[in-house]
């Protein structure tokens, strides 16, 4: 009897380069060594002497020596470029992380170095947005020493991001309380945003913006019920209920609305902070210099508008989301293609005139408080002046964040 074994084929599996086997050209750590020596002026502090270590062993053309040299000197450099060493270290306050690990940056490097497309990897490692370029610039022209500690702190913000944050994403600034919505490079549009009071501060973080809202309920906090509205439900139900507040299946919550204060539309955002980008019933805060006043979450200035420009690729107007929102009814709209949000903060930021401009430090998080200075009519932060560079810190009374 004639058994037959079958036996599978499994292919093998791919094997990574090892970064340390993979050997260094002249022309590619002449090329690594042009990259260390203008990391200073990204704000970076890197061994003062790694580019001349690495053109010294190019001298000696000692083959072993300098695949040594370089591959350290190329790991610092790209470890520094995603925020791991060389300058500012991440605080715990900023929950956007565009660390890349050890064995990634090995392999693409060693990837890079057998094609020999070294200078490609390195820009791909490098912060790709053109306000870290700008910034860059900006380091190189600025004398006073103070302003040079906020752009070196600012650079360093740019660092803890992804070096690529999509061909379509939005970008909130909260120091410059203002949004924007980037396609390919470019900014599509801009809207002012109210942020949370320096006594509660809006998080720094990421998350994916799957589709809008209109015409929202607010599902109110327990804890905001509290203060006053379960009170005001009870004892005057009907004048309540005018305002939009009743009580159902065991909770209360406000009707959409124009008395609503998630306004007439809200993001569908999930995120662990329960922060919302969303419209207001209070319009008129939007004309104010100084806008920290909720308590956490975002209000976005002409919100319908906002709300078109997102839903725009799925054959939503502005008109036919203002017609949507007359119904009163609430409709919840699925975009097709998720959008990642980011909610950063930045106190030195490129302008859209095009010169870099510098934000009042509201929460405090910058190396140093720069004094206010009056050029061109405004002061140091780009405030009217007369208005003083602590107005957003002496705000009182922050409206609780709807959830």
């Amino acid at each position: 009897m004639i058994l037959l074994i079958l036996v599978e084929t499994v292919p093998a599996p791919a094997v990574a380069r090892d970064v340390a086997q993979v050997r260094w050209l002249p022309a590619q750590a002449e090329n690594l060594a042009s990259w260390i020596e203008s990391a200073s002026g990204e704000g970076l502090e890197l061994s003062d002497n790694s580019g001349d270590q690495v053109r010294s062993a190019i001298g000696q053309r000692d083959t072993a020596q300098l695949d040594k040299v370089a591959g350290e000197a190329a790991m610092t450099l790209l470890r520094a470029w995603r925020g791991r060493c060389c300058s500012e270290k991440r605080p715990g306050w900023w929950h956007i992380d565009g660390a890349i690990s050890d064995e990634k940056l090995e392999q693409g490097l060693a990837d890079a170095l057998s094609s020999n497309t070294l200078d490609a990897f390195l820009r791909s490692i490098r912060p790709g947005h053109p306000h870290y370029q700008a910034l860059v610039d900006e380091l190189a022209r600025e004398s006073n020493a103070d302003r040079q500690k906020v752009l070196r702190a600012n650079l360093a913000r740019w660092r803890w991001v992804p070096a690529r944050l999509g061909d379509r994403y939005l970008l909130v600034n909260i120091a410059s309380q203002y949004l924007t919505l980037w396609d390919k490079g470019r900014v599509l549009g801009r809207w002012r945003v109210i942020i949370g009071n320096p006594s509660s501060r809006t998080p720094v973080f990421t998350t994916n913006v799957s589709g809008v809202v209109l015409n929202p309920w607010w599902e109110i906090p327990p804890s905001i019920a509290a203060e006053g509205i379960a009170s005001f439900v009870r004892r005057s139900p009907a004048a309540a209920r005018a305002r939009g507040y009743i009580y159902q299946n065991g909770r209360y919550r406000q009707m959409p609305g124009d008395n609503n204060a998630l306004g007439r539309m809200k993001l569908i955002m999930p995120n662990p902070y329960s922060v919302l980008i969303h419209d207001t019933s209070k319009r008129e805060l939007f004309a104010r210099d100084c806008r920290a006043l909720s308590h956490g979450c975002i209000r976005v200035d002409r919100a319908l508008s906002f709300a078109s420009r997102l839903l725009v690729r799925d054959g939503w107007t502005q008109e036919r989301v203002e017609a949507e929102v007359a119904k009163d009814a609430t409709r919840r709209v699925v975009m097709s293609k998720p959008m990642p949000l980011y909610v950063t903060y930045f106190t030195a930021e490129r302008a859209p005139s095009g010169e870099v401009r510098y934000y009042e430090d509201i929460y405090r998080r910058d190396p140093i408080v720069l004094p206010a200075q009056a050029k061109a009519g405004t002061d140091i932060y780009g405030s009217s002046l007369g208005t003083g560079s602590g107005i957003c810190t002496s705000v009182t009374g922050a409206a609780r964040c709807p959830s």
